[in-house]
């Protein structure tokens, strides 16, 4: 497979604490020059690369972001203002759905989409071990049983044969749903998941939290599903400056009891038709998000250029496992499906001693992250599902392999070089 040719469709979190399930080390940098230098850099604690470094977006950004923030304090509509309803209607066109549901966050976009549908209790829905915590545990708030299938260990999106073969074994008789997640910002393999909807009448439902921009043939995720969920926390591609969310859709009606749902079920003040939740948008957030949407995509286009360059130095480097699933002496590449447009939420290498390589990156003053070291059959908490270590292979030996790299639009070439140096001079 190859990256550079994917097509072209149409961030703020605390420094130790991470929605997507994990620390971060390095977020912000000393402070440094902005010039772009085309001499190799040496990786030492002279040179540390961030795996993210927000103060290089607000310092292209921030007067458009105050700007917008004192607009929603002058007119103090602080809950769904003029802002959401704007912000949901261009998030929504953008992704070619009909409809934006504006929510609290990522989490209760995916519950949100599920009740919207009217999933609950004694359903089940099929979905992947190998993601971030929300993705189950949403199902299991929306009442209904998580069934896991493995992953594909070459994109990590979940593996439409083994969740055909879920499908044919018909041991739970209420599977109403699928929910593939968009992992790394690249979209499951959606035709082969559409003709599983086809055959056993099943709703589709996106985890989109790390796909804003990505696309399947075209066509842009949130408008793939018969619901999608968006996330927009700070680290997204598209983010917020806290926890926000959306649903995308193009049936009405599902679209409706979403915007009941999240206001406590009521259609009309104090009239609670449902027993819904309090997951509304805040103002400030969709203000902020209006200006981001403006950037997005051209954010999107730097992080494969990114992607791409990532690639070349690794090439140059002599350290790629060409034509390898599985790592040996080197590293594996991220691939982007030809049918895809990837849009780099993450830039995920698998690697062999991936532990020691970590912490000699740390020692280096270079920022990088597992997404994710713990499948989510294994968890503690989830115990209860039944499921065992070795029934979900691909999932735990990608725990075990996966180093998520600095990735944002904002990383400088140089920094690039210095993190592939870095994992050459381990390499050997």
């Amino acid at each position: 497979m190859q990256k550079a040719p994917c097509k072209m469709p149409r961030a703020f979190r605390h420094p130790r604490e991470n929605l997507d399930g994990a620390s971060i080390e390095n977020v912000l940098p000393p402070k440094e020059s902005s010039g772009h230098s085309s001499t190799p850099v040496t990786p030492s604690s002279a040179n540390p690369v961030p795996v993210l470094d927000f103060s290089r977006q607000y310092a292209e950004i921030g007067p458009e972001m105050l700007a917008a923030v004192e607009r929603v304090f002058a007119t103090q509509h602080y809950i769904l203002g003029e802002q959401v309803a704007e912000f949901e209607r261009q998030a929504a066109a953008t992704c070619n759905a009909a409809f934006g549901i504006g929510c609290a966050s990522g989490t209760d976009a995916l519950w949100l989409a599920m009740a919207a549908a009217g999933i609950g209790e004694g359903d089940a829905v099929i979905t992947t071990p190998f993601t971030f915590f929300a993705t189950v545990s949403s199902i299991l708030r929306a009442g209904a049983e998580p069934v896991l299938a493995d992953i594909d260990p070459v994109s990590f999106n979940l593996n439409p044969g083994h969740v055909e073969t879920i499908l044919i074994a018909a041991r739970h008789p209420r599977l109403r749903a699928v929910m593939p997640v968009h992992l790394y910002g690249q979209t499951a393999e959606w035709d082969r998941f559409e003709d599983l909807r086809r055959r056993f009448g099943l709703l589709l439902i996106e985890d989109a939290a790390q796909a804003f921009g990505a696309a399947w043939d075209g066509r842009p995720a949130g408008s793939l599903g018969d619901l999608a969920a968006f996330s927009f926390y700070p680290t997204k591609n598209l983010s917020a400056c806290g926890d926000a969310g959306m649903v995308t859709t193009s049936d009405e009606n599902f679209a409706q009891r979403a915007k009941m749902l999240r206001a406590h079920g009521m259609r009309r003040r104090y009239y609670h038709d449902e027993i819904g939740w309090n997951s509304r948008l805040d103002t400030i957030q969709a203000a902020i998000l209006l200006v981001k949407l403006a950037y997005v995509e051209r954010w999107n286009e730097r992080r494969r250029q990114l992607a791409a360059n990532y690639d070349r130095l690794f090439h140059a480097a002599g350290v790629v496992d060409t034509g390898r699933v599985y790592p040996e002496h080197g590293v594996v590449l991220p691939a982007c499906h030809p049918r895809a447009t990837h849009v780099y939420h993450q830039y995920v290498l698998r690697v062999r001693e991936r532990d020691t390589l970590r912490k000699f990156l740390s020692d280096k003053k270079i920022g990088s992250e597992i997404y994710y070291p713990v499948p989510l059959h294994q968890q503690e908490c989830l115990k209860f599902l039944g499921y065992k270590a070795g029934d979900l292979p691909e999932s735990e030996r990608a725990a075990a392999e996966v180093l998520a790299l600095p990735m944002y639009p904002e990383l400088r070439e140089e920094e690039q070089q210095t993190v592939v140096s870095a994992i050459a001079a381990f390499l050997g």
